[in-house]
């Protein structure tokens, strides 16, 4: 009788306790549909105003915290790229091929804080930017009140801070400033390239920046580069094709018949690590540049992985058929290129245009490597191919591939030409690039040309046969390795 007793009252106090959850979620729901009804029927009530207050702070702050894991991840890359091009690199070269994958991002982050930022996205003219150096002022003002928008108006359509959208766009700078670093490893002395990464960075990187990004006039035309195959990768990779051409091959590279010699890398592990954590980054590259969280951050997550894997798988049977073995090197080539040629549209295009974009992107990478090394162009790294070519690829893939604004994005380009579009965004795709191009190419020639006429580009032959961490940084990367003799 007892036991039953017990049973009961545990019965009734569960039966009180489930009465008084039900009671509390009754009162909960009446009282938050009477603030509903309050705020829309007397929006100057307080507490309206401050549940929208509330509101609005929230999404503010958690897009925040979005756009800065993103840059992040962005500045992540900067390894990504050091262990790639120390990777395929040599041993002796290796201290300094860090050091100048290092001191980029160091120069970049001071170079781009004092004048790049402001020339991209101050306000100025359709060509320039001439406002917010030093992050000296502001983006944001009332969405109705143009007159006093602050000097950054081509970034106030995004709500998160102006330091968070700084931040992102560093690692933007500094992955164009960085790809240069690989195509023109193992032989550059090490001030000329400090000097090019600030001329370059600060000057022309933002400048054609501002004609995409910070609505200059390839913005008022209606070209589209969503996360920067055109903006960052082309550009980085006219850069390194001049870097590498100013500073001719490296010693070895062609035998006396003219054709290229292999020079393999000191660790493949090192560069296999390079693409992974690369591929990582793009995760916050691509989706990040949506400044907010929205759904659209999920389907270009996907996109961005799907041309990545057929980039990869396609640049891999391509060798395979072609030599009857597969190579690593292409693997991850094909893999990045994907990558880049699928940022200019990977918030507008669905996952068969992305794994198209990617598949052509993988094959033209082993056919440009090839090409290029025949040409007499030295890229260890085969940052031509992959940034410049897949790049140029990707950006017009937007006029081909994109289905406006099906998939969520804010701004969209019109459709291309295989929905239905025509030749429209196509023909503003490629007066984009050709402009471009061009304009990186004779920009980072200029700066090639005036260091090379005065402090020289290339270290002696001697510090290139010995190695340059030896003789330009009395330092070796693998000490330990090796046995010395007394």
């Amino acid at each position: 009788m007892e036991s039953i007793g017990t049973q009961a009252t545990a019965f009734t106090l569960l039966s009180q306790s489930q009465s008084r959850k039900r009671y509390q979620q009754i009162l909960l729901g009446f009282g938050l549909t009477l603030l509903t009804i309050l705020s829309r029927q007397s929006p100057s009530w307080a507490v309206g105003v401050d549940a929208v207050k509330m509101a609005q702070e929230l999404k503010v702050s958690i897009d925040t915290i979005w756009v800065l894991i993103a840059g992040i991840l962005v500045f992540f890359m900067n390894c990504g790229f050091a262990m790639l091009e120390a990777g395929l690199c040599r041993q002796k070269n290796t201290v300094n091929t860090l050091t100048k994958n290092l001191s980029t991002f160091v120069l970049i982050s001071i170079s781009f804080w004092i004048i790049g930022f402001g020339l991209m996205f101050g306000n100025g003219s359709d060509w320039i930017g001439a406002n917010g150096f030093f992050l000296i002022g502001s983006d944001n003002s009332p969405a109705t009140d143009k007159e006093y928008q602050g000097v950054f108006a081509a970034l106030g359509w995004a709500g998160v801070p102006l330091a968070a959208k700084f931040f992102f766009q560093l690692g933007f700078a500094s992955t164009s400033a960085t790809i240069v670093s690989g195509a023109i490893a193992e032989r550059i002395k090490l001030v000329s390239f400090f000097i090019f990464v600030l001329l370059f960075g600060s000057t022309a990187y933002p400048m054609i920046g501002h004609w995409v990004w910070g609505d200059g006039w390839l913005a008022d035309r209606g070209f589209f580069d969503f996360a920067g195959s055109s903006v960052v990768h082309v550009v980085g990779g006219c850069a390194a094709l001049t870097g590498a051409w100013f500073l001719k091959p490296r010693s070895g590279k062609y035998g006396k018949t003219g054709l290229p010699m292999a020079i393999p890398g000191h660790s493949m592990t090192l560069a296999t690590l390079g693409c992974f954590i690369l591929w990582l980054g793009w995760f916050g590259f691509n989706p990040g540049s949506t400044l907010a969280v929205s759904p659209t951050v999920a389907h270009i997550v996907v996109v961005t992985n799907i041309a990545a894997a057929c980039g990869g798988l396609a640049a891999t049977m391509t060798t395979w058929v072609g030599s009857g073995k597969p190579d690593l090197i292409m693997l991850i080539s094909g893999i990045l290129a994907g990558l880049v040629a699928i940022t200019a549209s990977c918030a507008f295009v669905n996952l068969t245009s992305a794994a198209i974009i990617g598949v052509v992107a993988g094959v033209l990478v082993v056919f440009a490597i090839d090409f290029i090394e025949r040409s007499g162009i030295d890229d260890p790294v085969g940052a031509v191919a992959v940034h410049l070519v897949a790049g140029i690829w990707g950006t017009l893939a937007v006029g081909l591939f994109s289905q406006g604004k099906l998939f969520g994005a804010i701004s969209v380009p019109k459709n291309g030409l295989f929905w239905g579009g025509g030749f429209e965004q196509l023909s503003i795709q490629a007066l984009g690039l050709v402009s471009i191009v061009i304009t990186a190419l004779l920009a980072s020639a200029g700066f090639w040309y005036i260091l090379k006429s005065t402090l020289g580009l290339r270290v002696s032959r001697k510090s290139e046969l010995v190695g340059l961490d030896t003789n330009e940084h009395s330092m070796e990367a693998y000490p330990d390795f090796f046995k010395k003799e007394l």
